[in-house]
């Protein structure tokens, strides 16, 4: 069978900015780089803080302490990668460069585009929700148009996502729980794979040798999700044969409160980050029953 590669991608001819250069963004920038959409002096970056700038500085991406500057040089996109509680402040400087005219991606969690599009009037913004994975190429985001983004923000948009992953366009009202689920998800698998490890290691195995088994245990079951187009259930089921080992261990999983409290995890941070949007806790419980 003749193998069949895809092919690479085309380096952009722009320039995209990140205000902010945290974990989050540190991971998107790395993997639109590792995918050769963008050269590290393609990149144009601001933070507040030193060690962060010279961090950004050290990977050659063109560093400043000024979200203008970032917003005067950068042609294609500006991403907003500030926390929650510093968007308000960089939206001001976005709205003031009156030249810019490339598309305002916001990864802050909560900020609705109501609310970015008050605070930045006349700017074309696309609200995404992106996670960490993205550094390895393989990270789960979710995004939605504000009122004024073109068919060509969503193309562009699309396309820097899913080089560092797979992305879904959706309604805004569903990125708080795009934000519960994959947003905040890598923590919870990460969690999941130390205990597997440390179920390893009391079991006899070697740390190393535990942690090695449960992440490739966990990447393996994922892509048999992906690739199988099966339901978990039923992909469960093939491997939980009558009275034998995986059924005792699945049975404890079940005592333990292990399915109720991953959804209770998903839930929670999806109400959090209504929260942080500004969601009356009452209009969070009585409209999402959260």
């Amino acid at each position: 069978m003749t193998q069949k590669f895809s092919k690479p991608p085309t380096i952009m001819a722009n320039t995209i900015g990140f205000i902010g250069t945290g974990a989050m963004a540190s991971s998107l920038i790395g993997g639109i780089i590792g995918k050769g959409l963008y050269t590290p002096d393609q990149i144009h970056c601001s933070d507040p803080y030193p060690p962060a700038r010279e961090a950004a500085s050290k990977k050659g991406y063109n560093v400043s302490e000024s979200n203008s500057i970032v917003c005067t040089n950068a042609k294609d996109a500006v991403f907003l990668a500030v926390k929650p509680n510093c968007v308000m402040s960089a939206c001001k400087d976005i709205a003031e460069a009156e030249q810019l005219d490339a598309v305002i991606v916001s990864i802050a969690a909560g900020v609705t585009l109501e609310a970015l599009e008050n605070a930045m009037p006349g700017k074309r913004i696309v609200r995404v929700m992106p996670n960490t994975p993205c550094l390895v190429g393989e990270a789960a985001s979710g995004f939605s148009l504000g009122t004024l983004a073109t068919n060509e923000d969503r193309k562009l948009v699309k396309k820097l996502l899913d080089a560092v992953g797979v992305s879904v366009e959706v309604p805004e009202n569903l990125l708080n729980a795009v934000t519960g689920l994959s947003g905040s998800g890598p923590a919870y698998v990460f969690q999941f794979i130390e205990a597997l490890s440390d179920g390893g290691v009391r079991a006899g195995l070697p740390r190393q040798v535990a942690t090695m088994l449960a992440a490739q245990t966990v990447k393996g079951a994922a892509e048999m999700v992906l690739n199988t187009g099966k339901h978990p259930g039923e992909l469960k089921d093939g491997v939980t044969s009558p009275g034998g080992t995986t059924i005792a261990g699945v049975e404890a999983l079940e005592k333990g409160g292990f399915r109720a409290s991953t959804i209770s995890a998903v839930t929670a941070a999806t109400k959090r980050s209504m929260q942080l949007g500004g969601v009356p806790d009452e209009e969070i419980s009585n409209r999402y029953g959260l």
